[in-house]
């Protein structure tokens, strides 16, 4: 089937009805067909835009990553602090989009991101940080934060304490006492695990620095 002369819907309308279809009703209910429905027109309209579905679906991965709020650089130099700001942000911008979630793990939009780790690796470096540990910092954190928060969205959305499914006090004893002594919900959770990255990451690097200074 032939493609119309001219294109009759946008870029960006494409990708947020692919979105939207994904958010209401997962991800494997999007298709071209179901798309071109969603849009009023025929399938080979998208192909104006698109080559294929993954071409959709790099799109959606960067609508969803641009959305990530870049906080302000505090004056101080508390970089940690600002990265760990940054990671709840990169959660935030997911987690509206819970069922688009696990297409970061094929499509994340590396290119895209380049000017933002090209920002913070400038903002380490007016830090003080080494620059032999700014990949390290960069690496991990993309690792943690987008591990922790895919794992995340392919739970059940909750506000109150992390638990885990089918523990009983009976066959698991230890474990059902920590998760009766834990206090903390899932976004508490992650920034203490990302600060906790972080803060170790700068102890590391002042114990480097030291015996070099030795």
């Amino acid at each position: 089937m032939p493609r119309p002369s001219s294109p009759l819907i946008s870029r960006s309308a494409t990708v947020r009805a692919a979105l939207s279809i994904i958010d209401d009703e997962g991800l494997d209910a999007l298709s071209l067909p179901r798309l071109a429905r969603e849009m009023n027109v025929r399938a080979p309209s998208l192909y104006h835009h698109f080559a294929d579905k993954n071409e959709i679906l790099a799109a959606v991965s960067q609508e969803i990553v641009r959305k990530t709020v870049f906080p302000r650089k505090s004056p101080t130099g508390d970089w940690a602090e600002w990265f760990t700001q940054l990671a709840q942000n990169f959660r935030t911008a997911v987690l509206r989009h819970r069922n688009a979630a696990p297409i970061l793990l094929q499509f994340m939009p590396r290119e895209m991101m380049v000017e933002m780790y090209e920002s913070a690796a400038a903002y380490l470096d007016e830090c003080g940080v080494p620059a032999d540990l700014h990949v390290q910092i960069l690496d991990g954190l993309e690792k943690l934060a987008v591990g922790a928060t895919i794992a995340e969205a392919m739970r059940p959305p909750s506000r109150s304490r992390v638990g885990f499914e089918h523990v009983n006090a009976e066959d698991h004893p230890t474990l059902s006492r920590a998760v009766d002594a834990n206090r903390l919900n899932p976004k508490q959770i992650f920034e203490h695990t990302v600060r906790c990255y972080l803060l170790g990451m700068e102890h590391f690097g002042n114990i480097e620095a030291s015996r070099t200074i030795a």
